[in-house]
């Protein structure tokens, strides 16, 4: 007797498992896109109302729901520090296929005087992407390679100073030597500089007076990094340019 009720309970159990099993699928694989990059793109501290964003921080608004952002970007960083420093070798370690790979490097690897992050455009600096574009495609993930964006300076008729020098050439010369999708941000934030002038452009950059913002009590004026509206500004330009692309990048059909 005994042993038909334990029959019993094990065929009630089994039966229970069997349809929880049919009734809850398997979890799809999340789709992530990793971001790499320096300041301009690297999350900012939240603390004590930091008014500074990295316009990669503000990026997960603009995806799909099911899809992550890992913004691997650091301040500081260039194409070869990044890979010194063993960040790369981390995103290689969790990079599936299907995933992302946005890269944005320039802006530090200007700096001659270091030799630990500086890199020649028409040398090393080309072969540390096409290393990241490599190595991204061989785990069957994408690349998106992005020219570097503009710093707010203005020449004296007004008009934005492109102080990136043969960077984003560089960039755009790896893109179609190895058919990689670009998204021309030099240009693109060119553009929006021009649009809104000197003065207001600095609405989008960490420029404040003395007294204006309570986290830069003595004022600041930073020409090369952003406020949030900065940030998202160069995000959605990001967003409709790949949409523009058509290479189903994740991003949200309306911006």
């Amino acid at each position: 007797m005994k042993g038909s009720i334990l029959s019993v309970v094990s065929c009630c159990l089994l039966g229970f498992a069997t349809l929880c099993a049919e009734e809850v699928p398997p979890p799809e694989k999340t789709t992530t896109i990793y971001m790499i990059g320096d300041s301009t793109m690297a999350n900012k501290s939240t603390e004590k109302g930091n008014p500074m964003k990295g316009w990669g921080q503000v990026f997960q608004d603009y995806v799909l729901e099911d899809v992550v952002v890992a913004n691997r970007a650091v301040d500081g960083r260039s194409s070869r520090s990044f890979v010194a420093e063993g960040r790369w070798d981390k995103i290689m370690e969790t990079l599936q296929p299907g995933d992302w790979v946005v890269i944005q490097f320039g802006h530090n690897d200007q700096k001659k005087k270091k030799p630990a992050i500086y890199t020649d455009p028409e040398g090393d600096y080309r072969e540390f992407l096409t290393g990241f574009v490599n190595d991204t495609r061989a785990k069957g993930a994408n690349p998106v390679l992005v020219t570097s964006i503009y710093r707010r300076y203005f020449t004296p008729e007004g008009r934005p100073k492109n102080s990136l020098g043969k960077y984003p050439q560089a960039t755009r010369e790896v893109a179609a030597e190895l058919d990689v999708p670009m998204v021309d941000l030099n240009v693109l934030t060119g553009e929006l500089l021009a649009e809104v002038g000197e003065e207001d452009s600095k609405d989008l950059f960490v420029h404040f007076e003395a007294g204006e913002q309570p986290y830069y009590p003595n004022g600041i004026h930073d020409n090369s990094h952003l406020s949030e509206a900065g940030a998202r500004s160069i995000a959605q330009l990001f967003a409709e340019a790949v949409l523009i692309l058509d290479i189903d990048f994740p991003v949200k059909a309306e911006q």
